[in-house]
């Protein structure tokens, strides 16, 4: 989990951000993105230690979860910055795009900015830093590995907050992706505001409830 923190500081990088992004997939809440730059001795001593298990936040128990998302973010050691686009940039941009600019935000959201991105997934576009990208980075790099659970239990965190908003759809469960119960609430309610109307499932809901 450290081979490609370890091969860019051989190549002379030192503040290494880990990005990545949680909610592509969901039919409603936004897209939130997490950077994360650890120092380096920090790393490589916790690595065993404080920072072991850590890993693709999808492969973890939302206990876990928790207790790394409390551990990063409290960690003068560890910089964190949290970047998001909302469901109109869904919208308007794409899904792709308003990632894209997620990610971005999180990483102007640092204290300093990184000398080098580990990003997971594919090459993206409008990076203010060089980058580099990672396919299934979130279980290969510790820093992406921490921005995973980073982004992933704050945008839940969102999720439960927007429930109490519009209580009948259920967000607190799902967090916004299209399960059997959430569709049924669409189905029944129509969209509310959170929802991404530019998602197949939402937009066919939006003709049927619309004016």
């Amino acid at each position: 989990m450290l081979r490609h923190e370890q091969d860019a500081w051989a190549q002379g990088a030192r503040r290494i951000a880990g990005v990545d992004e949680a909610g592509r997939g969901p039919l409603a809440g936004p897209v939130v993105a997490a950077a994360v730059v650890f120092q380096r001795d920090f790393l490589e001593a916790e690595a065993g230690g404080a920072l072991r298990g850590l890993t693709d936040s999808k492969k973890l128990p939302a206990r876990r979860r928790e207790f790394f998302h409390a551990l990063l973010t409290a960690s003068p050691e560890v910089d964190v910055g949290i970047g998001s686009a909302s469901v109109g940039e869904i919208d308007s941009l794409n899904i792709l795009r308003a990632t894209h600019l997620a990610m971005a935000r999180a990483i102007g959201e640092l204290a300093r900015p990184p000398d080098l991105a580990l990003v997971d997934g594919l090459p993206v576009k409008g990076l203010s830093v060089p980058h580099r990208a990672i396919v299934g980075g979130d279980a290969a790099s510790l820093s992406i590995a921490a921005a995973s659970v980073v982004a992933k239990v704050t945008r839940d965190r969102w999720l439960t907050e927007l429930a109490a908003q519009y209580p009948a759809y259920g967000f607190e469960r799902h967090k916004g992706y299209g399960t059997r119960a959430h569709l049924d609430a669409l189905r029944r309610y129509g969209p509310c505001p959170a929802h991404r109307q530019s998602f197949a499932p939402v937009a066919q809901r939006v003709l049927e409830f619309g004016p």
